[in-house]
């Protein structure tokens, strides 16, 4: 009965000792998943502040493809009514 109990003892032992195995393994896995959620947080909130300043500069972008589109027209505008005056002038003397 000797040999039972100190077998019995041993397997306890090996029992315990995977069991505290297993518990350093959990909390290892437990820091790296805190790891991991604060720097998915971080991500999400430069993510936040990115597409905010994209929002922005879209908006900023707009407006200015807008004035220069203005511009554009008013450059044409301008230029056919300038050149016309010439292009009759050149008629008649012809």
């Amino acid at each position: 009965m000797t040999q039972q109990a100190a077998a019995l003892q041993t397997y306890n032992n090996e029992l315990v000792k995977c069991i505290e195995d297993l518990c350093s393994k959990r909390d290892e896995l437990n820091r790296q998943i805190k790891q991991e959620e604060e720097e998915k947080e971080r991500l999400q909130h430069d993510i936040r502040v990115l597409s905010e300043k994209l929002s922005r500069v879209n908006e900023s972008l707009a407006q200015r493809l807008a004035a220069r589109a203005t511009f554009d027209r008013t450059i044409a505008e301008t230029e056919a009514a300038y050149t016309k005056p010439f292009s009759i002038c050149t008629v008649y003397s012809m």
